[in-house]
């Protein structure tokens, strides 16, 4: 099982690639929007922004979000280090239901460029 510390450094990962990224995807990241990440094994919540092209974790809470955010995520922590290194692919966890994706409607049309 992932710990607080190796979903934190996934999450930072994936804010570098984020700000690394080119066409399409530089664009689908460049809205600024609130963003959780709940991490149901280890009962913890990631809050932050959608900012300047990447994500910045502001705060990391017990339980689930305090706040509904505009962007929420929600998996293991296995699940999210998975992704970020490129070993679960994630249309298909999130069509398997391992990883939910909550936006409203606008939102996901921008970030259909990363799936």
């Amino acid at each position: 099982m992932a710990t607080i510390d190796e979903c934190r450094t996934a999450l930072e990962k994936l804010a570098q690639n984020m700000r690394g990224a080119d066409g399409d995807v530089r664009a689908a990241t460049a809205i600024e929007r609130t963003v959780t990440c709940r991490i149901t094994d280890l009962d913890v919540t990631f809050s932050g922004r959608m900012t300047g092209g990447a994500i910045e974790v502001d705060d990391v809470r017990p339980g689930p979000p305090a706040e509904k955010a505009q962007i929420r995520l929600t998996m293991t922590g296995d699940d999210l280090v998975a992704l970020v290194a490129g070993e679960l692919n994630f249309a298909k966890a999130w069509g398997s239901g391992r990883v939910k994706l909550e936006a409203g409607f606008r939102d996901l049309l921008s970030l259909r460029k990363l799936l």
